[in-house]
C-alpha cells in the first residue's frame, strides 16, 4: 500500500500539468510585437482575435461602444470579420513569435506575417490585413 501513494501523486501531478498546458493561450505575435492572435471557441465556433498595439491613427469610436475601439479586430471561422469594441487585450508576451514569411493555420484561420504587417483570412476568404500605417478588412 505505501507504494500506491506516489502512484497516485504522480497521476495528479500529470493531469495538472495537462490541465494547465490546455490553460495556455493559443496563438502567436509579430516580430515587431506589434499584433498578437489568439484563437479560442465561443459558443461551439471558431473565433480568431487579433489585437494591434501602434496605428498611426486610430479611428472614431463608434456611439455605441463604451470601450476601445480600433485596435481589436475578430473573426469566426465561417463568417465576416471586423473591428471590435473591447475592454481587454489578448497581447501575451508568452506567445510564440511567427516569423516575416511564415505561416500560421490553425482551427480554419490562415494568418501570415511579413514585415510589411499581418493578413489573416478564414475558409471563407473573409478576414483582415494589420499595419501601423493601416488596417483594412475584406
Amino acid at each position: 500500500m505505501r507504494y500506491f501513494w506516489p502512484v497516485i501523486l504522480g497521476v495528479l501531478l500529470s493531469a495538472a500539468n495537462l490541465a494547465h498546458a490546455q490553460d495556455r493561450p493559443i496563438g502567436f505575435q509579430t516580430p515587431s510585437k506589434n499584433v498578437a492572435c489568439q484563437s479560442f471557441t465561443d459558443n461551439g465556433q471558431g473565433v480568431l482575435r487579433c489585437d494591434i498595439m501602434n496605428l498611426e491613427s486610430r479611428p472614431r469610436r463608434p456611439a455605441d461602444c463604451e470601450l476601445e475601439w480600433g485596435n481589436a479586430f475578430e473573426m469566426s471561422a465561417k463568417g465576416a470579420a471586423g473591428r471590435i469594441c473591447a475592454g481587454d487585450t489578448i497581447m501575451d508576451p508568452s506567445l510564440p513569435v511567427l516569423a516575416y514569411g511564415e505561416v500560421w493555420q490553425r482551427a480554419g484561420f490562415t494568418c501570415r506575417s511579413e514585415q510589411t504587417g499581418l493578413t489573416c483570412f478564414n475558409a471563407m476568404q473573409r478576414g483582415f490585413s494589420l499595419a501601423r500605417a493601416e488596417q483594412e478588412v475584406f
